[in-house]
């Protein structure tokens, strides 16, 4: 395994470029391959085998693009199917999870708030994680429709203003002060949901996190690229248009079958 080989990300759909923008910001030396499933979002309303194949298919497309560890790009993803990814292959693999666990030690009201999807909320890690912290409240909410519409080009739209307040305001009313983001769509919203909920109430996402995760994984296998020969490759199975205009004009998606 060559260090000038990129890091894999994959996801079912445009979200996980909010971890992949982490990421590269935190390494800019490393060359990277996106992968968006959007044809198959959202996965978190598929059953666990599914998201199990979908995961193993994403894997098998980029480690024949050699690349040398994987991010999860993906919560749903990660909480149903890391662990079978683990068990087949060999390289190292990044998961996405919730962060109950800083929001969970810093509340003061003891009551903290998940926006997730279906799939994240009903796995077994998840309910592992908070289970941990027994003394505080978890305000779950499914953000039902959010992906799709975020997918759709339609994240600015009356309609998707009038569902998170229906899932976010009854949040504020239990009394949350942390307000964890367990879907790597979702952070393109908070401009949005910050115009929802009161100041007080702190969001937290992974993306930082997870970069940082990188960053020492890469450390630790001896990966780290210190070339300045880079390159960025995106690929989605949809439409492009969502996701460049996401990741920016300096960046180019292809449409690709997969």
């Amino acid at each position: 395994m060559s260090n000038k080989n990129p890091i894999g990300l994959f996801d079912s759909g445009v979200g996980g470029t909010s971890i992949w923008k982490e990421v590269h910001a935190l390494l800019p030396n490393e060359s990277t391959i996106y992968l968006a499933d959007s044809k198959n979002a959202p996965y978190g309303q598929k059953s666990q085998e599914e998201i199990i194949e979908l995961s193993i298919k994403n894997t098998e497309i980029l480690l024949n693009n050699n690349c040398k560890i994987i991010i999860v790009a993906c919560n749903t993803a990660t909480t149903n199917a890391i662990k079978v990814l683990r068990a087949t292959y060999k390289i190292p693999f990044i998961g996405i999870e919730p962060a109950i666990k800083p929001a969970a030690l810093q509340t003061k009201t003891q009551k903290i708030g998940i926006l997730a999807t279906q799939g994240t909320l009903n796995s077994a890690l998840f309910h592992q994680t908070v289970a941990l912290y027994s003394d505080v409240k978890v305000v779950e909410q499914i953000g039902y429709e959010l992906v799709q519409l975020i997918e759709s080009g339609a994240m600015h739209s009356e309609k998707m203003t009038q569902l998170l307040k229906d899932y976010l305001l009854p949040m504020v009313a239990e009394g949350i002060d942390y307000l964890v983001l367990g879907c790597t769509h979702y952070p393109y919203l908070i401009p949005q949901i910050k115009k929802i909920i009161p100041n007080h109430i702190k969001i937290i996402d992974s993306g930082e996190a997870v970069a940082k995760q990188t960053k020492h994984i890469l450390e630790v296998n001896n990966l780290y690229n210190s070339s300045s020969e880079v390159f960025h490759s995106f690929y989605i199975n949809n439409p492009p248009d969502v996701m460049q205009e996401l990741v920016g004009t300096a960046f180019k998606v292809d449409y690709m079958i997969f």
